[in-house]
């Protein structure tokens, strides 16, 4: 086994709001952007067999 990637950062962001609708229901919306982590890590392992560990960073 060799490490092809090694990058730390936030790998998709995401967003979350509340949407009132014309019934006065509310709906909670939500979002998510892949970050440019994400098509690195994507590029990278592409046609690979892989393992993948991720830890979270403490802020």
């Amino acid at each position: 086994m060799k490490e092809i990637f090694n990058k730390e950062g936030i790998f998709v962001k995401y967003k979350e709001k509340i949407v009132e609708l014309e019934n006065g229901d509310k709906l909670t919306h939500r979002q998510e952007s892949p970050t440019e982590l994400w098509w690195l890590l994507k590029e990278a392992i592409k046609g690979k067999k892989v393992k993948i560990i991720a830890y979270e960073i403490e802020e």
